[in-house]
């Protein structure tokens, strides 16, 4: 099982990954998130899952927002990164550990769910998808916001790109968000976990929409208006894109499928 794994990558990058938040709130892109994030949101007071919180950015500037907000994460230390950095909304922000493929909340008890950057991590993606829209009332929304993260692994085109904002980074003296980072470690996760050699979004428009019965769009423009300069030179090769899904009624049940992984 690669979960212990996955969580031992991310409890070390917990600090450096909080100081990434800390700067979008600091420079006004919890703003341009915010704005974003409306778009697709009814009117009203809503009870917001935030999968996955991190440092807990979405789950910052919903609260701020007025929205009611549950954040989970499966690391620890990503919560406690979570709770300093929201200052005095901590107790305002249900933070829970929990496994996003494994939700321990009842049927239809959030108006939305939302994630960002987090599907692609994933062992059993299909699965936590079919959790996500399971405590999702009728008629709830999912907002996924993730990109084709380490697909440069399995794609030699993808991997021709991935160098040419290596080298675009590196040319407009920027810091590099790969390198800076644990990459072997990183790379070593990506080589094992299913979405890195998947072609997204249409994968997860397919098992929201075809297997669990939801109506589903698909943005791949998103990081055209929520990204600001420097990740648009250091991801040009994986562009983020939204999956979006409005729950039209009960949750279908998954299975492994030819590959192996829950889907």
């Amino acid at each position: 099982m690669i979960l212990s794994q996955i969580e031992q990558y991310w409890t070390g990058r917990a600090e450096g990954y909080s100081q990434v938040n800390q700067h979008e709130l600091a420079t006004g892109q919890d703003r341009v998130w915010l704005d974003e994030i409306r778009r697709h949101l009814p009117e009203g007071a809503l009870k917001i899952l935030d999968v996955g919180t991190g440092p807990g950015f979405f789950a910052i500037l919903l609260t701020k927002a007025g929205y009611d907000v549950t954040a989970v994460d499966y690391t620890e230390a990503m919560l406690e990164e979570a709770k300093k950095n929201a200052g005095a909304l901590a107790s305002s922000i249900h933070f829970q550990r929990m496994d996003a493929q494994k939700l321990d909340f009842p049927d239809g008890y959030f108006d939305v769910v939302i994630s960002r950057n987090l599907t692609w991590n994933l062992e059993e993606p299909g699965k936590a998808y079919a959790e996500w829209m399971r405590v999702l009332k009728k008629g709830g929304r999912l907002l996924n916001f993730d990109a084709n993260w380490y697909h440069h692994l399995f794609d030699e085109e993808k991997r021709k790109e991935y160098e040419e904002d290596r080298k675009r980074v590196e040319n407009l003296h920027l810091d590099d968000h790969y390198t800076c980072t644990d990459i072997d470690a990183m790379e070593d996760i990506a080589r094992q976990i299913p979405m890195s050699r998947i072609m997204r979004p249409a994968w997860d428009v397919q098992v929201l929409r075809d297997r669990l019965g939801n109506e589903v769009e698909a943005d791949e423009k998103v990081w055209e208006r929520v990204w600001d300069s420097t990740e648009k030179a250091n991801y040009g090769s994986t562009p983020m894109f939204l999956v979006s899904a409005v729950k039209m009624g009960g949750t279908k049940a998954v299975c492994p499928n030819k590959e192996g992984y829950t889907s």
